[in-house]
This record gives structure tokens, sequence and C-alpha cells, in this order.
């Protein structure tokens, strides 16, 4: 895409590129100025920059004292930031040695026992007795669940989606992780009502294979890698410089 030139302010040229880096910046809020419109009040404040630039050097402003402290401590900290990005992009992670560090921490990649199940929540243990009537004649646990429950998933068919241990109230956990799949549970009470419960789907806990979490491992093995870098190289400046630390 041509870099065109959109304005030229004090002899310096503002240009596409700036534009477009104004916009990265402003992130969500950068739909507020979408169409012709909101593009020219970029290009404005990008213009309001530039003018606020050359009015500062005609003032001498960077010769304060206070923007040379604050411009010394900016200049530190990106010099900081920019030793270490160096540092780290020379981190590279071969085939064998990420297979390597996946056989060695696959305990890093066990997944939990999980379950799928959907529920009916209703006031009285009562009308959870009915509902099981209704459903044993024939009403399908979905159109229950929509009918009848006062739980928002209710819309979904009483949907729960994918959980673990841990995730619902005890009650309702000891009984579904002790279901059969596919089985509807009698009316289990808690804090909330009382619940139908259906499990729909079972997954027992397992170590995840490595093609399912390669790039979880060569994530892990960068933050190692790059953990390890860090620690030699602060071990060997530290021998370099002098370093007193008082607490």
């Amino acid at each position: 895409m041509e870099n065109k030139v959109l304005a030229i302010v004090d002899g310096r040229e503002v240009r596409e590129s700036d534009l477009n880096n104004l916009v990265r910046s402003l992130g969500q809020n950068a739909s507020y100025f979408q169409g012709a419109e909101g593009r020219q009040k970029l290009i404005d404040e990008l213009v309001m920059h530039e003018l606020m630039y050359s009015d500062a050097v005609e003032r001498n402003l960077e010769t304060e004292e206070e923007f040379v402290e604050v411009f010394n401590s900016m200049k530190k900290s990106m010099l900081q930031q920019y030793n270490l990005r160096k540092m780290f992009n020379k981190i590279t992670i071969s085939d064998e040695e990420l297979k390597d560090f996946y056989e060695k921490n696959k305990y890093l990649y066990n997944r939990p026992e999980m379950v799928k199940a959907s529920h009916i929540l209703v006031d009285t243990e009562e009308k959870a007795n009915e509902i099981l009537e209704d459903i044993t004649d024939g009403l399908s646990f979905e159109d229950a669940a929509k009918e009848y429950s006062s739980c928002p998933s209710k819309q979904e068919g009483g949907d729960l989606g994918q959980f673990g241990k841990g995730q619902m109230v005890k009650e309702f956990e000891d009984a579904v992780f002790s279901m059969r799949v596919g089985e509807i549970s009698s009316p289990v009470k808690t804090q909330f009502g009382y619940h139908i419960i259906k499990l729909t789907e079972h997954m027992p806990a397992r170590s995840a294979e490595f093609e399912e979490v390669q790039q979880e491992a060569r994530d892990n093995c960068f933050a190692v890698k790059q953990e390890n870098i860090y620690k030699d190289k602060k071990d060997e400046l530290s021998k370099k410089y002098d370093v007193v630390v008082f607490e």
C-alpha cells in the first residue's frame, strides 16, 4: 500500500503510516473514527501533534530541566527494554528441543476430569418430581428446561457446557460426577433450589498429546529459556558492574 503524504507541517511530512499507527494506538476507541469524517479528525490530530512539536522547539522547551529529567528517564527505560528484547530475540527452539521439553514436563499438560451436563432448576422438590414425570411420559429434557427452569441456561435447553470439579456447588458436583452419560438424576437440593441433572458427556482425566499442546509447550519452553537467559545475564553483569543493595 502506498505510504502517501497526508499533510506537510513546518516542512515535515505526515504520512499514511503515521495515521495507521495512531489508529492502532487507539485500540477499541478507533471505532469512533470510522468513515471519511473520522479519518479527517485523526489527520487533524496528527497535524496538531506536529504543530505542538514546532512550537516546543521554537520555545526551546527541550532545554528545560523538567523536560531533560523526563526525557532521560524515558531514554533509560527504553534502552533497558530494547536491550532485553534484543537478548530474548536470540532465543530459538528446535523441534527436538520442543518434544524433549514436552516429554520432561508432561505434568503441565494433564487435563482434569470434565463433564458436560444440562439441568432444570426449580424452587421445590414437588415441582421437580412433577417435571420428572413429564419427562418419563415423553417430554424432552431440553423442552422441559425451556418451559420450567428458572436458570438462564433454560434458553439453551438447560445446557451448562463443560466444567470440572470445583466449579459447581458440592451437592451438584457430587451428583453429576457420579452419574452415567445419558442418565437423568432425581432432584438434587442445593442453596439455589432443586436441580434435575442430565449428564451428556464425560471426559476422563488424561495427559494431552503433544500435537494438542504444541503451541502451549513452545510458549512454556520459551519462558523457561527466557528466565535462564535473564538469570545468566544478571549474574554476568553483577560481576562486571559494582552493585550495592541496602535492603
